[in-house]
């Protein structure tokens, strides 16, 4: 029996952002450690603690990482350098020069290896010849609100980049390269894990204008012209091996293992996109109907998914997916006696805000006012703040994207 819901959802999140933990998963994926020159290099927010367990395994090593501010950790050889994140800012610009010019003039004989996790996208920045730092932080955070969906985005920012889209492998070349990823994109497509800087590009420039069209985004076209993503047959990615090694799915099957005992799981997938007030809707029909289907005695029901929501930002409040999906999921359950939810962002971070994310029962509505005004504003942060309900974990160290749980209570 379930006696504290929310605590029980607290603890399936938990476990989720345990298993993706590089401390934890990454090791068994290492190779003995090369004899030559090595250096290990990568970028994202879970990138420094991959440095961390790299050395752990290892020893000391020479590198330069990048993660985001207050994502660093003690490492006896890398660099860790932190900068901006979800906007670039000049030190991972400067970072990331340092990091090419590291990699110059490599040998067949050398080995690199890269950490590559979400955030990698912002944190290694090297804007495309022709435009400004300023410039790529006007499109970037024009990205960010526009409501377009990660693939979408990080298609344009290859394109904007002299570092992603295979850049970054190909600046290696003729070095043996071994890129290890953890995935927070839907699909698990390295290409797009940190805009790709390891993987090949098949994307174009006119895929890109298409995109910014689409969403009212302004780039002068000559500087998409220049754009110069490697192909996935270009031979200089000929040494490159790109290895996941910790992506959504397994989180979310460690999260069903602690569950099961207590409840039926039923998983929804690990690649759900859309808008986030869309996506709580659904989800809330579809959780009040199995509500409507029990009866006293019946065992609950936990609904789990993951994948990665969008906000179109039309106002200006405090929110983030997470904190907006448990909102108007609240709203639509409109106060349910059987129904508890919690979405948090395994990073620690949702949107631009320092909080995972949100809880919810059925009193939300009632200890807070004016939530759909809330909602409206994009104000969820906010709401669930007035009410101590956010989920605050601070940095995780991981990223593997959305966790989101509906628990379904038996009519008592």
């Amino acid at each position: 029996m379930i006696q504290d819901p929310q605590l029980f959802l607290r603890q399936l999140f938990d476990r989720a952002v345990e298993v993706a933990d590089p401390m934890r998963s990454l090791a068994g994926f290492l190779p003995e450690k090369p004899k030559g020159r090595l250096l290990v290099i990568g970028a994202g927010k879970a990138s420094a603690r991959m440095a961390e367990a790299v050395e752990a395994a290892w020893g000391p090593c020479e590198g330069l990482v990048i993660t985001r501010y207050g994502y660093g950790r003690p490492c006896r050889g890398i660099e860790i350098v932190e900068a901006a994140h979800p906007v670039p800012d000049q030190a991972g610009v400067d970072a990331t020069a340092r990091m090419l010019r590291l990699v110059h003039g490599l040998t067949p004989e050398d080995t690199v290896l890269a950490l590559i996790s979400g955030g990698a996208s912002a944190l290694l920045c090297a804007p495309a010849t022709g435009m400004t730092l300023a410039e790529k932080q006007q499109v970037n955070a024009a990205l960010l609100v526009s409501g377009a969906p990660i693939l979408a985005m990080n298609t344009v920012r290859k394109h904007l980049s002299r570092v992603k889209g295979g850049q970054l492998a190909a600046a290696t070349y003729p070095a043996k390269l071994l890129a290890l990823i953890i995935s927070d994109v839907p699909g698990d497509d390295p290409a797009f894990i940190g805009s790709g800087p390891t993987v090949g590009d098949a994307t174009s420039a006119e895929d890109a204008r298409a995109i910014l069209q689409r969403w009212s985004i302004a780039v002068p076209d000559a500087v998409l012209a220049r754009s110069g993503v490697v192909r996935p047959d270009d031979p200089r990615l000929s040494q490159t091996t790109n290895v996941i090694f910790a992506a959504p799915a397994q989180s979310l099957a460690a999260a069903a293992d602690l569950a099961k005992d207590h409840c039926e799981v039923r998983t929804l997938g690990d690649r759900i996109e859309g808008e986030a007030r869309d996506v709580a809707r659904e989800q809330a029909a579809m959780a009040t109907s199995l509500a409507a289907g029990m009866g006293p005695g019946d065992r609950p029901i936990l609904l789990l998914s993951g994948g990665e929501l969008t906000v179109t930002r039309t106002g200006d409040g405090v929110g983030g997916p997470n904190a907006e999906f448990c909102l108007a999921l609240a709203i639509a359950l409109d106060a349910h006696p059987q129904i508890h939810a919690l979405a948090c962002d395994t990073d620690g971070v949702d949107g631009a805000a320092e909080v995972a994310g949100a809880l919810l029962g059925p009193d939300t509505l009632t200890r807070g006012p004016h939530a759909a005004k809330a909602l409206a504003r994009n104000d969820a942060h906010t709401y669930f703040a007035r009410i101590r309900s956010q989920v605050v974990t601070g940095p995780t160290l991981t990223n593997v994207n959305d966790f989101r749980a509906l628990l379904i209570l038996p009519p008592s």
